[in-house]
């Protein structure tokens, strides 16, 4: 590899390592909603996932996670208040928890976490 070449590489090998790196924090919201009501929540999930990671700050991921007991959506964040704020911004409080609410029949258990 040329002399110019190397920093370029090494360059290109943080950039891609930092954008592939786990998340720092994660929120975890749990939902108890009927098996009949899954897909329309799912349809929530789905159209509220990308202005939550283009639009708040410090998201880094979404996941929507599916099992008989409940359904949970995992959220990445590069911080814990990040993951904190997020659940007093306009894109939670006034869509996403205003647009669940008809399909979720018991309080929702809301969980942050720090990774390592």
């Amino acid at each position: 590899m040329t002399t110019f070449l190397k920093p370029l590489a090494i360059a290109a090998s943080l950039i891609a390592t930092s954008a592939l790196a786990d998340p720092a924090a994660y929120l975890e919201v749990t939902l108890t909603i009927a098996p009949e009501n899954r897909e329309a929540a799912a349809a929530i999930y789905s159209e509220y996932k990308a202005p939550f990671l283009t639009t708040i700050e410090g998201a880094e991921t979404k996941v929507l996670l599916v099992r008989d007991e409940d359904v949970q959506v995992l959220h990445g964040f590069e911080s814990v208040d990040a993951a904190t704020a997020y659940l007093s911004s306009d894109l939670f409080m006034q869509d996403v928890f205003v647009a669940l609410t008809p399909y979720v029949t018991s309080e929702p258990e809301v969980r942050i976490y720090q990774a390592f």
